[in-house]
């Protein structure tokens, strides 16, 4: 069994190996990568990555029970047996390199972790849509034939925040089936059949800065898509969820999210363009002459704040946004070039050292930081590439500690939460996971000594923020995750 990551169905259309070489369009693509267990081709700016069932197997999440509980909920709602259920499978995200700059066009990487988001779901036999939460309270019910018009949930003044409580609070949490079925309106495609279905979340992991939003958004699209037998490539679901975060709920998110969603693949870091939407898969470099080697070498580690919403005294991340858009009107009229659209990603490197001296000190760190983690990202490829974790994670660091000082965002106890990781045992580099106003921070650990990471940082954040740390079950202060696998319908 192979995996076809770019073309049909969804990221994770699975095909046998005679079915791909009868659909792949061999003469416009390329072999950019041959492994050992997987081939990399490219056209453009698309990616194919074709696996075999050794490397998918590596995969930890999610498991069987977990799969067979929402089949069975599924099936008692529609009154269907559980294998007439399908199940959709969408990862939250983590940024190791890239922060705060997609919005802009920049550079980004990403890649999924061994959490996330299923959507059990029956298709329905009319234009009824019947929805149920593990995690919220109520029963959400429309027809996908229904006008669906932009909800936005954010008031103006108000923090940016994509996986806001408000987004997933119950009056709200059916949203983003709506404004799944708003996108697909919006593009003129019409729906005739709906879906009853359940979802759920990792348990604690919404609000933490992870994307559950995303991850929800892009579980809705592939249930509806699969629904009504539409076939949509990733790059078009990205834009689906863009529509669904920017418009149906005003967001001034960028493209980060959802492509990390739709595009990453277990065993590689995904690197993209967000001013050209290409995107490239990084693999993981051998290690005692095996890839799974080196996946197992290193962890995850999310560490939590106990902050659940964004503290009323933060900037708000629009306000940085705007002030990006500022600073790169300036340079490009300094430049003459002020025809372009003002996103830092129309500055040329060389214009912006000419001309930063032009910036009020706010707007110089913007840019900054802006410019300086789009070089973080590119050594960070080089890095990763190489397997030099070090390395990867000094870069890390670096970049949690230029969002602060240049992007100026997070929260005292976020701060202090990344200073404590950065004493940990085996911790090669940490940052916050999002915008650092709420939610956890992440590492990148030595997977032998992760254990002993996660008893440090428990202990060490209770002593600074008590107050904070008592509102989190101990066992769940901290987190060790593993890299997952891209959105798909199993």
């Amino acid at each position: 069994m192979y995996k076809w990551g770019d073309r049909e169905k969804s990221c994770s259309a699975f095909l046998m190996l005679e079915e791909w070489i009868l659909l792949l369009p061999r003469r416009d693509f390329h072999i950019t990568s041959k492994l050992t267990d997987a081939l990399i081709l490219r056209r453009g700016g698309i990616t194919v990555c074709i696996k075999d069932s050794k490397t998918m197997s590596g995969v930890s999440w999610p498991r069987e029970n977990e799969l067979n509980e929402v089949k069975e909920i599924v099936s008692a709602m529609a009154g269907r047996g559980p294998e007439e259920v399908r199940v959709v499978v969408s990862p939250y995200r983590i940024c190791p390199l890239g922060a705060h700059i997609d919005h802009q066009g920049g550079t980004v990487s990403a890649m999924t972790i061994n959490k996330g988001i299923l959507l059990g779901f029956i298709p329905s036999d009319d234009t009824e849509v019947i929805l149920r939460s593990g995690q919220f309270n109520g029963e959400v019910r429309f027809s996908v034939d229904e006008v669906q018009q932009p909800k936005p949930i954010r008031k103006k003044g108000e923090p940016h925040a994509t996986d806001s409580p408000k987004l997933q609070e119950t009056g709200n949490w059916g949203n983003f089936a709506r404004g799944a079925v708003y996108a697909l309106q919006s593009r003129g495609i019409s729906l005739t059949r709906g879906i009853k279905g359940y979802i759920c979340g990792s348990e604690g992991l919404d609000s933490s800065g992870l994307s559950s939003s995303a991850a929800a958004g892009v579980a809705y699209l592939l249930a509806f898509e699969t629904a009504n037998n539409l076939t949509m490539t990733p790059t078009e679901n990205i834009e689906y969820d863009r529509l669904i975060e920017n418009e149906y709920l005003g967001l001034k998110n960028g493209i980060l999210d959802q492509s990390a969603i739709l595009l990453s693949s277990h065993g590689f870091l995904t690197h993209m363009n967000c001013k050209t939407k290409a995107h490239k898969l990084i693999p993981s470099p051998k290690l005692n002459g095996e890839q799974s080697d080196f996946q197992k070498s290193y962890k995850i580690l999310l560490a939590f704040s106990g902050l659940k919403n964004a503290l009323t005294n933060s900037p708000g991340y629009n306000l940085r946004v705007v002030e990006c858009h500022e600073a790169a009107g300036i340079l490009l009229n300094a430049s003459g070039n002020d025809k372009l659209e003002p996103r830092l990603c129309n500055v040329d490197p060389e214009a912006y050292e000419t001309h930063k001296g032009l910036l009020e000190p706010s707007l110089a760190k913007r840019a900054e930081h802006y410019f300086s983690e789009n070089t973080r990202v590119m050594k960070g490829l080089q890095a990763w590439a190489s397997g030099n974790l070090k390395e990867f994670g000094k870069l890390i660091s670096a970049s949690g500690l230029s969002s602060i000082q240049n992007y100026e965002c997070g929260c005292e106890p976020l701060k202090q939460l990344y200073e404590i990781l950065l004493k940990a045992p085996g911790v090669y580099g940490a940052r916050f996971s999002g915008a650092g106003f709420r939610g956890c921070c992440l590492a990148f650990v030595d997977a032998n000594l992760a254990e002993e990471a996660v008893t440090f940082v428990t202990e060490e954040y209770r002593k600074v923020q008590p107050k904070l740390a008592s509102q989190i079950i101990t066992e769940k202060a901290a987190l060790i995750c593993e890299a997952g696998d891209c959105a798909r319908v199993i």
